[in-house]
């Protein structure tokens, strides 16, 4: 029942996975050649009196868990939606002779990525209003 979506979610986990691998070496080797390169022009004096803290905490907001939170109830809505659908629609879902696998695969699958992208959407338009209203203010 759950393959449609089951499939595609373990290779896509274990594709990033292996990206992200990857990913680490290559930043590992760019970090030290950067390092390498900055070591032969180093000065004492550059950096005397210029630590600051690196990291920007008023505007940097990238809405990340407003996308991620919006998504996974995207999805669970889904879900719900699609039980509900194979429950009024399939003759015998309750039953364990269920006989309709395809058909409930093909719902789940189309209500969790119709529910997920309008989860997202709804994430966009809110990103978009709150950025409008910081730029008027």
């Amino acid at each position: 029942m759950m393959d449609f979506i089951m499939v595609p979610l373990v290779v896509g986990i274990v594709t990033l996975g292996i990206y992200k691998l990857f990913e680490l070496f290559v930043r590992k080797k760019e970090r030290l050649t950067i390092i390498e390169k900055i070591g032969e022009k180093f000065d004492p004096s550059m950096i005397e009196n210029k630590f600051s803290f690196p990291f920007k905490f008023e505007g940097s907001g990238t809405f990340g868990t407003l996308k991620i939170a919006c998504l996974l109830f995207g999805v669970g809505l889904g879900l719900l939606i699609g039980y509900f659908i194979c429950y009024g629609t399939l003759a015998g879902f309750t039953s364990s002779n269920f006989d309709n696998r395809e058909t409930a695969g093909v719902i789940y699958g189309a209500c969790v990525l119709l529910f997920g992208g309008l989860g997202l959407l709804i994430a966009f338009i809110t990103e978009m209003k709150y950025l409008k209203k910081k730029k008027e203010d």
